[in-house]
């Protein structure tokens, strides 16, 4: 016999999807005859599986240590020497500056992405542990294109990744970006458009007009700095579209250095035998917080900031040493 105490990262979710994570290998229909034949209980009672658990509700598997064994595999996770520059950490959220270069979830199974860095670190640290992962994996609640560098926040805990993806969701969570762009922009703009991706090439186009399977998109911008070559931009996501930020501004003939996709080549060539610019210079460097509620009231119009990447930095300073700075409000 085993018995289950339900905690906070399991409740909230149905008996049986709960079941199913513990018994990892069972069949659905294992699941649902134990539940019929009450080898399966909750709270001492007879259950169907779809009742929503609650915090230390008790479950009991009438079953065989052998059984059980057989129908649990743990979770492994990847051996990863964790390297992880942390912004903010509370009880439910981890906000990490994310290096280019790095995925921030898993494309293949293979892959090594933040995931498996946050993961390895709240192993070590005892945020959580290999038991508890059984029944919940941290996960990131916002994801960064490989290539793109910065803020990423994960859920530490099943409220935590709720609410935090809830707040990207509805977009209340006001997003920044730092990006040196080709050509001069002397004024902040708001540009529209429609956006598709083409899933085969995984590169998205833009439009002034609606098409089938197009979506909307607006993107904010101020210039910061600019000269008679480049500019760098603050730009706000309005909206928040796979690539929009990389496509949107090429398509306006603005686009992002260091862009394999949707970049100038020979200017990312230059860049690349100068400084070995391996990576697009598009920063996510700032979240505004709204007003928060309950344990997350200490993140209330919190502004969390994310340094610049040094080569970002050099280039900057490099390719924008005379420069005429925005004005404007």
């Amino acid at each position: 016999m085993k018995i289950i105490i339900v905690e906070k990262n399991e409740a909230g979710q149905r008996l049986d999807k709960l079941l199913l994570k513990q018994l990892n290998k069972a069949p659905k229909s294992f699941i649902y005859k134990m539940l019929r034949k009450k080898n399966i209980t909750l709270n001492g009672k007879k259950a169907d599986g779809s009742e929503k658990t609650r915090i230390k509700d008790e479950i009991k598997l009438f079953l065989s240590d052998d059984t059980i064994d057989n129908f649990s595999e743990a979770f492994h996770t990847a051996n990863v020497e964790y390297d992880l520059s942390v912004v903010y950490e509370d009880s439910n959220i981890l906000v990490v500056n994310k290096p280019a270069g790095l995925l921030s979830q898993k494309a293949e199974k293979k892959d090594i992405s933040l995931v498996e860095h946050i993961i390895s670190y709240l192993l070590a640290t005892g945020e959580i542990t290999e038991e508890e992962l059984k029944t919940f994996k941290p996960a990131v609640c916002n994801r960064l294109d490989r290539n793109t560098s910065g803020l990423v926040v994960a859920g530490k805990t099943l409220l935590g990744l709720q609410t935090m993806s809830e707040l990207f969701r509805e977009r209340t969570l006001d997003k920044y970006y730092l990006c040196i762009v080709k050509g001069t922009i002397k004024e902040p703009q708001i540009i529209s458009g429609f956006l598709k991706k083409d899933e085969k090439t995984n590169k998205a186009t833009i439009s002034m007009k609606f098409s089938e399977g197009s979506g909307p998109i607006l993107t904010e911008y101020r210039p910061l700095r600019y000269n008679g070559k480049y500019t760098l931009l603050r730009v706000k996501l309005i909206t928040g579209k796979t690539h929009q930020i990389r496509a949107h501004l090429s398509s306006i003939g603005h686009p992002i250095l260091g862009d394999g996709k949707y970049g100038d080549k020979s200017i990312n060539l230059e860049l690349k035998k100068a400084y070995c610019l391996e990576y697009q210079l598009l920063h996510s460097y700032q979240l505004n917080f709204p007003q928060m509620t309950g344990e997350f009231k200490d993140l209330s119009y919190k502004e969390l900031k994310a340094a610049l990447p040094d080569y970002f930095t050099v280039i900057q300073k490099e390719i924008l040493n005379e420069f005429n700075e925005y004005s404007g409000n």
